[in-house]
């Protein structure tokens, strides 16, 4: 027998994996986790519940409990609430992302992205056998509607995806943006996808456009300002129809009791969640002002992050200057138009000022 190894698919072996550095430094601030554990009661609560898992037995199949759960955390304050029917969850919103292009895309349709932007929404679609078709963003990185429209009347996409705020440029997009795309996106017949990852951290939110009859789909994670990036878990919130559409492409009970259950348990704690989220906003605010008057250029943030561009020094020696001094933060100069760009992620006071004294050293 030949020990040879298969081929890849011949798409696939075009590509480049996503990947984020992982190195062991005091302070870690290039994957825009939250800087603090889930509160104490967290824990305690989840050890507990673990008890009750009837472990020879699959989970619920629909998560229809942590479905309502999320509905309802989603849903206060929107002037209509969100059903369970409206929450898909998965994986990490990653895997939300992957469901959506499966769902939606395939082999004759086009997805569309606005670059400089999340590097997975184009990654995650092409794995799914969709063509991937990448438009341009303004000098300040927002969208701009004269290219959307270019873009979105030429290729007459399957999918289209905004990320509000952008990762890893940190701007959200106005209400009247998203309206105005998710118009073009009707008219092309077509689904809007708004990445709401960070959306806790920003004024504005596309949950308040849902309705039945657009097709429009926020996803979100419990990776940043929940705290609970080792969980992996995300969702979708949508039309009703979500659900019934996507069905056909999630696998049989793809997610564990486990995560079920912490998150559960991980809503009961909105209020930290909020509270947390202003300190962290609190805290971009010190960094940015400090940033002003460092020889970077850097832009506005509605995320946990902030991104800069050194002035006198290369990018990627400042990123190796900063490791050097204990500091790990992102380098995005593989992104397109980001050429010499970092960015940081807002940690707590702590990091934050010892990134703030790397980056004055590395700088000098």
């Amino acid at each position: 027998m030949s020990g040879s190894r298969p081929p890849l698919r011949d798409d696939l072996a075009l590509m480049d994996g996503y990947h984020s550095p992982q190195l062991d430094v005091p302070v870690r601030l290039n994957t825009n986790e939250a800087p603090e554990p889930p509160p104490d009661g967290f824990t305690e609560a989840l050890a507990a519940a673990l008890e009750g898992i009837a472990w020879n037995r699959y989970p619920d199949r629909s998560a229809s409990a942590l479905r309502a759960a999320i509905a309802a955390a989603e849903g206060e304050g929107l002037p209509v609430g969100i059903d369970a029917d409206q929450v898909v969850v998965a994986n990490g919103s990653n895997e939300v992302l992957q469901t959506l292009c499966l769902t939606y895309g395939g082999p004759g349709r086009t997805a569309v992205t606005f670059e400089p932007t999340y590097a997975l929404h184009s990654h995650i679609a092409r794995i799914a056998g969709t063509r991937v078709h990448s438009g341009a963003r303004a000098e300040d990185f927002t969208l701009d509607l004269g290219e959307v429209e270019r873009v979105l009347m030429s290729q007459r996409p399957a999918i289209t995806f905004v990320c509000s705020p952008n990762n890893p440029t940190g701007g959200a997009e106005s209400p009247e943006t998203i309206r105005a795309v998710l118009a073009m996106v009707e008219e092309v017949g077509g689904l809007l996808v708004v990445d709401e990852a960070y959306g806790q951290f920003s004024a504005h939110s596309a949950l308040e456009l849902l309705d039945d009859d657009r097709p429009l789909v926020v996803t979100r994670t419990f990776s940043k300002t929940w705290s609970a990036a080792a969980l992996r878990l995300g969702h979708a919130i949508g039309p009703r129809w979500l659900g019934e559409d996507t069905s056909g492409v999630l696998l049989p009970y793809h997610l564990d009791a486990v995560k079920q259950v912490a998150g559960r348990i991980a809503l009961r704690f909105a209020a930290e969640m909020r509270e947390r989220v202003a300190h962290l906003t609190e805290e971009r605010g010190r960094v940015a002002t400090a940033l002003e008057g460092l020889e970077v250029d850097s832009w506005p943030s509605e995320a946990n992050y902030i991104l800069f561009r050194p002035r006198a020094v290369e990018g990627a020696e400042l990123w190796q200057r900063l490791v050097d001094r204990g500091v790990l933060v992102r380098n995005c100069a593989s992104w397109p138009g980001l050429e010499g760009c970092l960015r940081v992620t807002i940690g707590n006071p702590g990091e934050n000022t010892a990134f703030l004294g790397a980056l004055a050293a590395s700088l000098a």
